[in-house]
């Protein structure tokens, strides 16, 4: 589905970001990946490397603007072009409102939503040049509902889709699709101290979510099957949100 495509994938070391590289090399897209320490790429890695397919490994922070034109030029440096961007990297630092420290609320916002930002527009002018392209920004559905403890999370998923609308909007014209994914309760290692019990029985499919369906619905929208489709919000939650 994705073969001859070069894709972009942040937080790319678990979870999430780990399924999306490795459905995205089940079906043949070569891939740069990103993490904070080059290193914790190395069982993505392991599990990639079996397809064949062509990869770049990178460490930094994808909230530094010096970082990220090093991240864009080294992929377009090795693959001269880039077609699909998965802005996917994620932190929480979760507290009530009136013990959540200053510093926890910034670094939620930039890493979350500013790298979004300047991965983006660093990106556009290789994606405007090429007329075409794949945005995919990974939400959240608490950027829906919002959450208790999760004001600096929520508001950083709310920005997230804030920025996918809007971006549809200034890029369509451009045969550029922007579409953000929001996932519910996927079992990963950013969601192993939530009560499991307590969430699926608000779930009415009664069970977690897997990451490899969110990389299901990260695949179709990075494929020409989604062509037609922007500034969507796709839900993946087993009905936890409607």
């Amino acid at each position: 589905m994705l073969t001859g495509k070069v894709a972009f994938i942040t937080g790319a070391s678990r979870g999430i970001g780990k399924a999306i590289a490795i459905k995205f090399a089940q079906n043949n897209a070569n891939l740069a990946l990103i993490a904070t320490k080059v290193e914790n790429l190395k069982s993505t890695e392991d599990e990639i490397k079996k397809y064949n397919i062509d990869y770049l490994l990178l460490g930094g922070n994808v909230a530094d603007e010096n970082d990220v034109k090093r991240f864009v030029k080294e992929t377009i440096d090795k693959f001269g072009k880039i077609d699909i961007l998965v802005n996917n990297a994620g932190i929480n630092r979760d507290n009530l409102i009136l013990r959540m420290k200053t510093e926890d609320w910034d670094r939620v916002m930039e890493v979350n939503l500013k790298s979004a930002f300047l991965l983006t527009k660093a990106f556009m002018k290789y994606f405007i040049k090429q007329k075409s392209g794949k945005i995919i920004n990974i939400s959240s559905i608490v950027g829906l509902t919002g959450n208790p403890g999760q004001a600096n999370y929520s508001a950083s998923k709310a920005g997230l889709i804030g920025l996918t609308k809007s971006l549809a909007k200034e890029l369509g014209s451009r045969n550029i699709q922007v579409n953000a994914i929001a996932p519910g309760f996927i079992k990963t290692e950013m969601t192993e101290n939530l009560k499991e019990d307590e969430m699926l029985n608000l779930i009415p499919l009664k069970r977690a979510g897997k990451p490899e369906e969110v990389a299901d619905g990260a695949l179709f929208l990075a494929s020409s099957m989604s062509n037609y489709i922007t500034g969507t919000v796709l839900n993946i939650s087993g009905g936890l949100y409607m």
